[in-house]
């Protein structure tokens, strides 16, 4: 999964996956998603389905925010399982997670304005676009305009 991930383009510009990730890159990263919780950063979950349970992509909490009681989450599916409702049904159930936390009040995603893709999975998992564009600062540093959808914990 993690090596399908690493060929599409944007996937890497978003986290620490390699763009065509070697067989030991790959190791790496599943290492890192496995290191997030025990580092205090936030939750990395594989997306699996749910008839053979073979891996299909990755989604993530991350708690950096979390004394605002704001957490931000990510989502990504391989490119081959892409429009069969996973990004959907993980986004569900990371919110869901989500509003175990007794801190947790807002679950934030930033989006690109060109990817309606997953502008549409945001809005099926009843997130509100909240704010037309804000600056979010993706994995490389690089600055860039995202849409901004949230899910608050008395809407849900």
């Amino acid at each position: 999964m993690a090596r399908e991930l690493s060929t599409d383009p944007y996937v890497p510009q978003t986290g620490s996956l390699p763009f065509n990730a070697s067989i030991d890159d790959a190791r790496a990263w599943i290492t890192r998603q496995q290191g997030r919780h025990p580092e205090g950063v936030g939750f990395s979950f594989a997306i699996a389905t749910g008839t053979s349970g073979r891996a299909v992509g990755h989604c993530g909490l991350w708690l950096s925010d979390l004394d605002a009681g704001l957490a931000t989450a990510g989502y990504a599916i391989v490119p081959s399982q892409r429009r069969r409702g996973y990004a959907t049904d993980a986004l569900l159930a990371l919110t869901a997670f989500g509003w175990t936390m007794p801190d947790l009040t807002r679950i934030v995603l930033h989006i690109e304005p060109w990817n309606t893709a997953s502008q549409r999975t945001a809005e099926r998992a009843k997130y509100v676009r909240h704010e037309a564009t804000a600056d979010h600062r993706i994995f490389n540093g690089e600055t860039r305009e995202m849409l901004v959808y949230v899910a608050s914990k008395q809407a849900a």
